[in-house]
């Protein structure tokens, strides 16, 4: 990590094929994710999976790998961090801003990932296979507070 790990945008959907909001800040509670979002205390299944990183490098290189336009809301992660590598938070508690919370799981890109992202010249498995090993981090909240664009990221 670098003095200059950060929040580079926030997003939340509301409904499940929902368009991502781009907000300032989101709420976020322990253990329930995102206040407004489409899975805030609705993970049963997987309840640690409170919340969802990716990097805007990792998104920006298969952008240019692929000679395509992706925006960051594309991979419909929740932050979009700049200056770190996620990958190496799997098992360890940091901070995005004030909040506090641990790196459960790498976030491999799914299908929906590929189809949102397809094109006639690109298809949805070349778009999943790009994205493997960069698809993000799913992490678990725990502490209460607010998350801000800007916000410093600290292992």
């Amino acid at each position: 990590m670098t003095d200059s790990a950060r929040v580079e945008c926030l997003l939340v959907a509301t409904d499940r094929h929902a368009d991502m909001l781009d907000l300032p800040a989101v709420q976020v509670k322990s253990g329930c994710g995102i206040v407004g979002d489409r899975f805030f205390r609705r993970s049963t299944r997987h309840p640690e999976r409170n919340i969802t990183l990716i990097g805007a490098e990792a998104i920006e290189a298969v952008a240019a790998e692929l000679a395509l336009a992706i925006p960051l809301w594309a991979p419909r992660r929740n932050v979009v961090t700049r200056g770190i590598e996620l990958n190496g938070l799997v098992g360890h508690t940091f901070r995005v801003g004030h909040v506090l919370l641990r790196g459960i799981e790498p976030c491999d890109p799914c299908a929906v990932l590929g189809r949102n992202l397809e094109t006639e010249g690109c298809s949805r498995d070349t778009i999943i296979r790009a994205f493997m090993g960069r698809g993000g981090l799913r992490a678990t909240i725990l502490s209460d507070g607010v998350i801000r664009r800007g916000d410093m990221i600290r292992t």
